[in-house]
This record gives C-alpha cells, structure tokens and sequence, in this order.
C-alpha cells in the first residue's frame, strides 16, 4: 500500500515536472534559461520543481500594461513641464541608442556631486531630507533596522510631522527582514510606505523581478542615484565584507524631473495614485546627463543594450567596475570588440564573497575576459559594490546596474549617464585610488586553482540565467 502511494507521487511529481518544464519552455526568457530549466524540470522535478515555482515565472501582464502606459503619460507630462526638446544634444549623439531606446533625453546643465563612499552619501541624503519643505519621494531595494535605518527613520517622522510629503518604497523581498514595527512607526507617523511588488496580490512564489533602483529626490530640486542602499553595512560597519566600497550621485537640475518620473510609475502601480511631482529647477553645472530607468517590463532588454551601447562607444578607454561580473553573450562579446579596437578595458570586481555562488560564477567568467585581453583586477581593501562606467575622457554612469543577468533581464534598474569632461575626470580619479588597491587577474588564478572550486565554478555558470 505504501510503495502504491510512494509511486503515486512520484507519477505526479514527473507529470508537474512535464507541465512545469512546458511553461518554462513557452516563458523563459532566454533559449539558455529555457533549455536549463526544461532539461531540469524533466529529468530532477523532485530538486526543480520548487526553485521553479520561486524562479521560473516571467510574466506580470498587469504590471507591464500598466508600466508602459504611464511611462508614455509621465513622458508627455514631462516634456510639457519641461518644454525641452527631444532631440539629442551634438556632444552625447554617440549614445543617441539609447535615449530612444528608452524615451529619455539629455538634460543639458546639470550640477552633479560625486559621492564616493557610505559616509559621504549618507550625510548628503539625510542632510538633504531633513532641509526639506515639500516633499520627499525616496525608494531603496534594501532598507535594515539597524542604527543607519533607525537614523533615517527619525529623520522622516521628523519631516513628517513639520507638514512634508514624505512617500518611500522598498522592495518586499530585498527588505524581507525589515520588521514590521519599523513600517508601522513610519505610517503612524505620518510617512506613506509600501513594499513593491510586481503583483497587487501577495504571491509568496514570486521572488524574481524585484525594484533594484535606488532613488531619493527632495522637494523635485536635489535627486540621488546610485548603488547603496539603507544599512550599517554601507557604512563599512559590518565585518567580514567591510570596508565597504560603493558610490552614489547627487544631481541638481532638470534630470531630476526624469528621477521622479520613474519613482512616480512604481508608486502608481503600488498605490494607484501619484506622488507629488515637483518642477526641478535648472542648474548651472557643465554636464548632460540621462535618466537611464531600465526593467523587464521594457519591450527591449533596455539593460542589458545600455551596457552594450556604452562599450561600443568607447575608441580609448573603457573602465567598470561591478561587484557581479555574469556577462550575457552580447555583452561579453561587445567588450572582446572593444579590445580589438584598442580600448583600454579594465573590470574591477570583488575579491571577497556576498553571494558565493555569483561569486564562483564571476570567477569563471574573469578567466575568460583575461583570456581575452580584458584586464580584471580584484578590489582588495573590502567588499566592492561600486556601479560605475567610466567611457574615454567624457562619460561616465553611476547607478543601480550590476553586469548580471538579473539586471539585465530580471530587476528593475536605474542609473545617470553623464557627458561631460569635468565629471569624467572626478570619475577617472576615484576609479584609479580604487584600482591602486587592487591587483590584476592573470590565468593562473583559475588555473591553479583547486579541481573541485573550478568544478563549482563551472556548475555555478550553469545557473547565471538567474544569477
């Protein structure tokens, strides 16, 4: 009787497996993704079947209608507050791509403040915050209850109280372990808070497309855009990864319409209102910048082309840095162009774990990138998170976007894309006391390495479609 009922399941494990392995096929964004999970689902349902119930979904119809409608809305509001054109400034025509790609534009004035560290950005966010008059909007994928998240909530409940707006999202599963007393002394105090979820109904199988975007824009004048998000460990204050090493931006001028635009679209599918919208002011800085909001709900795999166009673009000089290096094909192979044509490629990753098994599978890939003349260097001093491009002597990006597949095709991202020779110079400065402290990737690394570790890097690789 038992071994009835154990074949029983069994029959049914397969036959969801089969079913399963159906949807993936029809779904899955990539042939790689497909193939990886079909071949899985059909031979081990009995390890598959749950990471896919967790991983394999792909589609949010809902979210994605709604997202391009009031993307185009906030577009045409925008280019009627701003009464700018929309064509593309002379000076950034090499990145022409991408502003159609994603319907942004170029602010032409912009007055940017590179952040370089934890400490420096968090004093210039709350700083901002607490100077605040009419309102804050503010979105991070991670918010911590520990003594930087306790900082920031007195500093809204403070703004909240003096009569401010104060409107903030988290992503729900990016701050899974955000208390709710934290989220429930922010609402009775006045603060407007929600998680993002791609879904209205709580779906506890849905882990992928998570809002990976870090923004704050107070009172429509000052915007913050980077890669920190809200934790003692960005200031450096959690061994073993500290020091941390990360970096943000502040942005004065017309660009910050463009910040609160993306803000606005998440807030609306959250709430089904809008948050106050502010007319920025303009700025007398020297750089053009653009807003560069990317996702899986695009009809392009805008992130994964933004990065590819920034490296066509380079003829001398082409330094990243990113703490996840899992290149798609299309990325890696514009970067192999770009050593062809003489550009001087250098990747800076970490040389210490967050997530081990990104970790083996950047590994891999730095070994192929060093076979193929692409300098990688490993960020010695601490744990490295910094997302920066630093593009010949003009352009630089600051944002959100790690080289990963996840976003790439899975979260949503955001990041400013500057031109300008002043900011690039600022950027090439930092980038070269960060390449100090680091040493070069040769081949001997993987080489030597021990069998089983380049075994596990090989098996890791297998699994970067969600890396």
């Amino acid at each position: 009787m038992l071994s009835s009922v154990i074949g029983v399941i069994l029959l049914l494990v397969h036959a969801a497996g089969v079913l399963a392995a159906m949807h993936a096929v029809m779904n899955t964004r990539t042939p790689q993704g497909a193939f990886a999970w079909a071949l899985g689902l059909v031979l081990l349902p009995y390890i598959t079947l749950v990471p896919y119930l967790y991983l394999g979904r792909s589609r949010f119809h809902g979210y994605v209608d709604l997202h391009r409608l009031r993307r185009e809305q906030m577009q045409a509001m925008a280019n009627t507050t701003l009464q700018s054109a929309l064509s593309t400034p002379w000076v950034c025509e090499r990145y022409e791509e991408i502003a159609t790609m994603l319907r942004a534009r170029f602010h032409p004035g912009q007055r940017l403040r590179l952040l370089v560290n934890g400490e420096t950005t968090f004093n210039a966010m709350l700083s901002a915050i607490g100077e605040a008059r009419h309102c804050v909007l503010m979105q991070f994928f991670i918010i911590h209850d520990d003594a930087l998240g306790r900082r920031l909530q007195q500093v809204l409940l403070e703004r909240a109280r003096a009569g401010v707006e104060v409107c903030v999202l988290y992503d729900g599963i990016g701050s899974h372990a955000l208390p709710s007393h934290y989220v429930d002394t922010l609402r009775e105090g006045g603060v407007a808070i929600h998680p993002f979820a791609t879904q209205r109904r709580s779906n506890r199988f849905q882990l992928n497309f998570r809002n990976h975007r870090k923004i704050l824009v107070v009172d429509g004048t000052r915007g913050f855009v980077g890669g920190l998000n809200v934790g003692d460990e960005y200031l450096g204050l959690k061994p073993p990864l500290s020091p941390w090493r990360d970096t943000h931006l502040q942005i004065e001028g017309p660009a910050v319409a463009d910040l609160q635009r993306s803000f606005a679209e998440d807030w609306h599918w959250v709430t089904g209102a809008l948050p106050p919208l502010l007319r920025p002011e303009h700025a007398a800085g020297h750089t053009h910048t653009l807003i560069a909001a990317t996702g899986p709900a695009d009809r392009q795999e805008t992130c994964s082309l933004f990065f590819v166009t920034l490296i066509h673009a380079a003829r001398r000089r082409l330094w990243i840095t990113t703490p996840y290096f899992v290149p798609d094909q299309a990325v890696m192979s514009a970067l192999r162009l770009a050593v062809f044509r003489g550009v001087d490629v250098r990747v800076l990753i970490p040389s210490r774990p967050d997530h081990h098994a990104v970790f083996l599978a950047t590994g891999l890939y730095a070994h192929d990138a060093v076979r193929a003349g692409i300098r990688v260097y490993r960020y010695q001093p601490g744990f490295l998170h910094e997302k920066v491009v630093l593009v010949d002597d003009d352009t630089a990006s600051v944002g959100s976007m790690n080289l990963d597949n996840r976003s790439f095709r899975l979260n949503f991202e955001i990041g400013a894309l500057s031109v300008g020779t002043e900011f690039a110079a600022e950027v090439e400065a930092m980038l070269r006391e960060d390449f100090s402290h680091a040493h070069e990737v040769t081949e001997a690394e993987y080489l030597k390495a021990p069998y089983l570790r380049r075994l596990a890097m090989h098996v890791a690789r297998l699994f970067d479609p969600v890396l």
